[in-house]
């Protein structure tokens, strides 16, 4: 089912169904189960549930689960890259997306088992395959991490 725009440019939420037709992630790669409040071209918000059965607390700590931050960041990545397909439309469906740059990382709190992370994206430039983006991740409304990078999208089918 292919999501269409109202008229004030929102798409419908997608289920984690939808974001593996429209990203190449998988298990346990896949850092997002749900996007919503989506704007074309502008802003969208993925969801993560985080769970002690998440592959990265064995080691990350074993005595204090922790989720590792460069994971949140790549979580933001994944957000951002639903917000381009969502915009650009079917034909750029399972493209990959390389990072480029990653600014002004910050991680303010621990995030652990239990935790909902709400990664807020929004797009501060795009030229030609290049997009930017401002990531914010909250849990309970507080920041707990934000960074500001940029990726490329190639076709590599």
């Amino acid at each position: 089912m292919e999501a269409t725009a109202d008229s004030n440019n929102t798409v419908p939420d997608l289920d984690v169904m939808r974001i593996m037709q429209m990203i190449p992630h998988r298990y346990p790669m896949l850092m997002i189960e749900k996007v919503v409040d989506i704007t074309l071209g502008e802003s969208a918000t993925g969801i993560k549930n985080v769970s002690i059965n998440e592959p990265f607390f064995a080691g990350h700590f074993p005595t204090r689960p922790v989720m590792p931050g460069v994971l949140i960041i790549e979580a933001m990545a994944q957000t951002a890259a639903v917000l381009v397909v969502s915009t650009l439309g079917a034909n750029a469906e399972g493209k990959l997306v390389y990072f480029m740059t990653i600014d002004e990382a910050r991680f303010r709190k621990p995030v652990m088992p239990g935790d909902t992370l709400h990664i807020h994206v929004t797009k501060q430039r795009h030229r030609g395959n290049v997009w930017k983006f401002q990531g914010e991740a909250k849990v309970n409304g507080v920041l707990v991490a934000e960074a500001i990078y940029s990726a490329m999208i190639l076709d590599e089918k």
